[in-house]
């Protein structure tokens, strides 16, 4: 995180956690809250390499089926969805360390890791299965998500 961001999120009231905390009880309520946060970032990392084992797993199972050592498109989408969310639980162990890091929640990657985790949607659609409302509902969502990203990202 730069500093002008840094700077940002300082005069932003709401996203820290500081432990310089003038109210003891508030500050034990932080320690408390680092804690947990420790613990779901070893838990991610045990979901990203559980994860990682399911991707080579989809592969394997899929190379292996007949027709042999051909993926067919289901299969293809398939390995997509497995590998994008490995990428998706690493964009959370990220948005974890920097909290951890900065005693800042990183709203803007928080935001960018859901932009990814609705493409990874988007990307593994069975468009002969959904309905047109879905579509335009998650289209609403991608938009509202994309500006939210740009205005956030916008330097005034």
């Amino acid at each position: 995180m730069d500093s002008e961001e840094r700077d940002y999120f300082e005069r932003e009231p709401g996203h820290d956690l500081h432990l310089e905390h003038e109210d003891t009880t508030i500050r034990f309520l932080h320690r408390i809250i680092r804690f947990a946060v420790k613990i779901l970032a070893i838990l991610m990392v045990l979901v990203i390499v559980w994860g990682i084992g399911d991707v080579i797993y989809v592969l394997y199972q899929r190379l292996t089926e007949p027709p042999f050592l051909l993926l067919q498109i289901n299969d293809i989408l398939a390995t997509f969805g497995a590998f994008l969310a490995v990428l998706i639980a690493i964009e959370i162990f990220i948005n974890i360390s920097m909290y951890l890091s900065t005693n800042v929640i990183p709203v803007r990657l928080v935001i960018a890791t859901a932009l990814m985790a609705i493409a990874r949607k988007v990307i593994i659609f069975d468009f002969e299965t959904i309905t047109p409302p879905f579509i335009y509902g998650t289209a609403a969502f991608v938009l509202a998500l994309g500006v939210t990203y740009w205005l956030i990202t916008k330097r005034a």
